[in-house]
C-alpha cells in the first residue's frame, strides 16, 4: 500500500505522459474553494524537490494568512493578491488597485483586522464622499462619486467575508454599513434631426459605417471596434459578437467579453449589410474598423471617443458620449414596440431585469401609453387631466429631412494634399496625385504637430512629383512596366510613421 502523505504536503502522482506532477493548495477563493499550484518533473525525486520549493515559497503567505493580529491593510493586500487578482482582467485589476492602494489602505490599513468596526468603515465612506478625490478636483470637485464609494465598500465587504470564512474574524463589520444611493446618469440622446446631421457629417469625415452600425445595433464601444470581417455573414446578415478591445496600462488589449451573455449573434437589416459590403471593398484589413496608423490593429477607443466629439461639434449637435448612442438604440427599440427580453439579448445584458432597471423611464412611458390606448379603445374615453400628459393621440407624421451641408474645414489649394488631426498627439498628411496610368496612388505621413505634418507633407509632395515625372518619361518611351513598377514600389513603402 502506498505511503499516505501528511495533510498540507500536497500530492504527487505519475501522469500518462510519463512525467510526475506535484500539486499543493496555496490559498482559497471567495467561495472558500481551494486554489492550487502544480509542478512537473521527469522523476519522482525531482518532483518532490520542486514541490517542496513551491511550498516554501508559499509558506510565508500561508503563515501571514493565519496571523490573528494582522492589520486590515495586510489582510486586504493578501486577499487581493491571492484571491482576487488571479481571476481579474487587466482593466479590472487597475480598478481594484486604485480603490485598495490609493484609498482604503491609506485610511484604514493600520487598524488591526480583529478591531475593525462598522463605525470605522462608515466614517471612511463619509470622508471619501466629502474630500476623497486625489486628482482633477477642479473639474469634478473634492469628493468621490457615489459609484466609487460603493466600489470601495464592495472591496471591503468581499475581503472581510473571506476573513470570516478563514476564521480570522467572527462577523463582517461591513455588512450593515449604509451607502449612498445608486443613481443612474441622465441619458443625453440625439433628436431625429440631430441624428441626421450627425450621420451626414460622419460620412464626410470617414466614420459613417462605424456610427451607422452603432446606431443600428447598440453595441458597446469595445465590441464594435473589435469586430473582424469574419464575424459578419453577408448572406445571412448575421453579426457575431465574440471579442472586445480596451486600453489597459497604455496598451490595447483584445479579449473575450466579460460575460457569456455578451457572446451573441445579431441579425442586421439588409440595408445596413449592403452598406457594410460596399465599405468592405475599400478596407484592406481583417479588422472591420482598422487603425490608420498601426498595422493589423483595431481603432483605438480613445481615438473614436475624440472623433465623436469633433463630428458632433461640426454637425451642430449637443455633446453626447459614445455610450449614449447605445442608449439611443435601446430607447428607440423600446418605443417602437420591441419586447424587453429580445432587446436584452441583442444588447448583451445578463438578464432582462438589468435592461428594465436602466431604462425604467422608457418602460414607464410605454405603460402610460398602453393604459391610454386601453381607455380609448375599451373604455371609449379620453385620459383624465394629468394622466398621459404629453402622449400623442395619433402617430405624428415623420419630420422632413433637414437640409444640412457638412463641415469640410479649410479648402486647400489643388496639389497641396490634405492634413487631418487623428487625435490629440497625431496628425496625418495625405497626397493623392494621378499617375501615368490614370489612377490615384495615395501616400501618407504622420507627425505629432500640425506644423511638422505640413513640413513632412511638403517634402512628400516634392518627392512624389519627381517620381511622377520620371514615370511619365518612362511611359513616353514605351516602358510602361518600369513606370508602373516605380509607382507600385513607391506606394508599397509610402506610409510613414510619425517620429
Amino acid at each position: 500500500m502506498a505511503k499516505r502523505r501528511k495533510r498540507g504536503e500536497g500530492s504527487v502522482h505519475l501522469r500518462k505522459d510519463g512525467r510526475w506532477e506535484g500539486r499543493v493548495v496555496v490559498g482559497y477563493d471567495e467561495k472558500n474553494l481551494p486554489i492550487t499550484k502544480n509542478v512537473l518533473a521527469k522523476t519522482k525525486t525531482a518532483c518532490l524537490d520542486k514541490l517542496k520549493a513551491l511550498q516554501e515559497t508559499c509558506s510565508g503567505q500561508a503563515t501571514e494568512k493565519l496571523q490573528p493580529d494582522m492589520t486590515f491593510g495586510e489582510w486586504l493586500d493578501f486577499w487581493y493578491q491571492n484571491y482576487s487578482k488571479p481571476r481579474l482582467r487587466p482593466k479590472s485589476q487597475l480598478d481594484y488597485e486604485n480603490s485598495i492602494y490609493r484609498h482604503i489602505i491609506p485610511a484604514l490599513g493600520k487598524i488591526p483586522l480583529s478591531r475593525l468596526t462598522a463605525n470605522d468603515l462608515q466614517q471612511f465612506y463619509a470622508q471619501i464622499k466629502k474630500n476623497g478625490r486625489l486628482i482633477r478636483t477642479q473639474v469634478y470637485g473634492d469628493g468621490l462619486s457615489d459609484r466609487m464609494v460603493r466600489a470601495c465598500h464592495t472591496r471591503c465587504l468581499t475581503a472581510l467575508d473571506c476573513a470570516v470564512a478563514d476564521g480570522l474574524i467572527r462577523i463582517n463589520p461591513a455588512a450593515d454599513c449604509k451607502l449612498p444611493g445608486q443613481t443612474l446618469k441622465d441619458m443625453n440622446l440625439l433628436t431625429r434631426e440631430e441624428m441626421q446631421r450627425f450621420l451626414i457629417q460622419a460620412k464626410e469625415e470617414g466614420y459613417y459605417e462605424l456610427f451607422l452600425l452603432e446606431l443600428a445595433t447598440g453595441l458597446r464601444r469595445g465590441e464594435v471596434l473589435a469586430l473582424q470581417w469574419d464575424d459578419l455573414d453577408f448572406e445571412a446578415g448575421a453579426l457575431h459578437i465574440q471579442r472586445q478591445v480596451y486600453r489597459a496600462s497604455g496598451e490595447l488589449v483584445v479579449s473575450a467579453p466579460k460575460t457569456k451573455a455578451a457572446l451573441r449573434t445579431i441579425v442586421l437589416p439588409s440595408a445596413l449589410v449592403g452598406v457594410l459590403e460596399e465599405y468592405h471593398q475599400g478596407v484592406n484589413s481583417r479588422w472591420m474598423f482598422p487603425s490608420p496608423v498601426k498595422v493589423d490593429s483595431p481603432l483605438d477607443p480613445a481615438t473614436v471617443r475624440k472623433r465623436l466629439q469633433t463630428i458632433l461639434e461640426h454637425a451642430g449637435c449637443k455633446r453626447v458620449r459614445f455610450h449614449d448612442l447605445r442608449h439611443l438604440f435601446v430607447t428607440t427599440a423600446l418605443e417602437n414596440g420591441m419586447d424587453v427580453k429580445t432587446l436584452s439579448t441583442i444588447i448583451g445584458h445578463v438578464s432582462a431585469k438589468t435592461t428594465l432597471n436602466i431604462y425604467t423611464h422608457v418602460t414607464d412611458a410605454m405603460r402610460q401609453t398602453a393604459a391610454a390606448k386601453i381607455d380609448r379603445g375599451i373604455g371609449k374615453c379620453e385620459p383624465p387631466d394629468g394622466h398621459g400628459e404629453g402622449l400623442p393621440t395619433q402617430t405624428p407624421s415623420p419630420s422632413p429631412k433637414t437640409p444640412f451641408e457638412p463641415y469640410r474645414g479649410k479648402i486647400r489649394k489643388s496639389g497641396t494634399g490634405c492634413v487631418t488631426q487623428i487625435n490629440d498627439h497625431l496628425w496625418e498628411g495625405k497626397f493623392s496625385p494621378k499617375w501615368p496610368d490614370g489612377k490615384k496612388h495615395s501616400r501618407s505621413v504622420y507627425a505629432s504637430t500640425e506644423t511638422e505634418c505640413e513640413e513632412k507633407l511638403a517634402d512628400l509632395i516634392r518627392e512624389m512629383k519627381t517620381e511622377i515625372a520620371e514615370a511619365k518619361r518612362l511611359a513616353s518611351e514605351g516602358k510602361w512596366a518600369e513606370a508602373m513598377a516605380l509607382a507600385g514600389q513607391k506606394k508599397a513603402r509610402g506610409t510613414r510613421k510619425a517620429v
